[in-house]
């Protein structure tokens, strides 16, 4: 049985949740040693929280750290690439424990300013007693964010259309939007056609037809709830801005990349 049949019948037999508790667990004891020795040898580094790590990321504190840096170098060079860096407004939507957010301040110029905005009331909490100079805001699942219209010169959202409904897809897109400045950047990323390989054939057949694939049954934003976008959907979603880059990238042994939509504000 694939693995995604299997997910719809944890979710049928109301089991996902146990499960994904029991995944937490292992990934913890899995990593033990690891994170042990990066607590040694970076004692000054604040961690989140274990599950705060693991609802959005995982629970390794070199890869949260380390390799995070280098995620959050690689985004500066694609907003580089559509915009200038000089006294920017940036908003990292569905921040989490802030794993990228946290790096900014230091990778772009000193006249930004940094905003973090996510629903877990936890992670936000977090962010504020430990990561200064950047403003964070705890928002409900619904779509409304506590800015000005045309506020932000750049937005990001980093895995988090991948965990919502149809419904709040259109309402989250267009909250981005009004908060977003003319002629500002958008960068999402979602779960395109190589996903294809983990769907059912009744899900893939939803999928082909332009419709968007959810594996529900649980809490909406969840890590267990899961969304599967496919480019007429987006093409569709996204309507009102200039689309200036869809970047799909190929699997890279158990990896898949999700999908890049670099958008820009008409």
């Amino acid at each position: 049985m694939k693995r995604g049949a299997i997910s719809n019948l944890l979710r049928k037999l109301r089991l996902i949740y146990f499960t994904d508790w029991l995944q937490f667990y292992w990934q913890r004891f899995k990593h033990r040693k690891v994170n042990r020795e990066f607590k040694k040898t970076y004692p000054d580094v604040a961690i989140p929280p274990d599950y705060l790590l693991y609802e959005s990321f995982q629970i390794h504190y070199p890869k949260y750290y380390i390799k995070s840096r280098e995620a959050a170098k690689d985004l500066v060079l694609r907003f580089k690439n559509h915009t200038t860096l000089d006294n920017k407004k940036v908003l990292d939507w569905g921040c989490g424990p802030a794993r990228i957010l946290r790096h900014l301040p230091e990778l772009m110029d000193d006249n930004c300013t940094f905003y973090g905005t996510d629903y877990n009331s936890k992670s936000i909490e977090w962010c504020s007693e430990n990561l200064p100079n950047i403003q964070f805001n705890n928002n409900k699942l619904s779509a409304d964010l506590p800015y000005e219209n045309d506020y932000f010169d750049i937005i990001y959202g980093l895995s988090i259309f991948t965990h919502l409904s149809a419904k709040m897809h259109t309402n989250w897109f267009n909250e981005l939007y009004r908060v977003l400045k003319p002629g500002g950047i958008m960068l999402i990323t979602t779960q395109g056609d190589i996903y294809k390989d983990k769907l059912t054939d009744s899900e893939r057949e939803v999928f082909n037809s332009g419709n968007l694939v959810v594996r529900g049954k649980v809490k909406e934003g969840h890590r267990t709830y899961s969304a599967f976008q496919p480019k007429t959907f987006m093409l569709n979603m996204v309507k009102p801005a200039e689309v200036l880059e869809h970047i799909e990238q190929p699997v890279k042994g158990k990896w898949y990349p999700q999908d890049i939509w670099i958008l820009r504000k008409i």
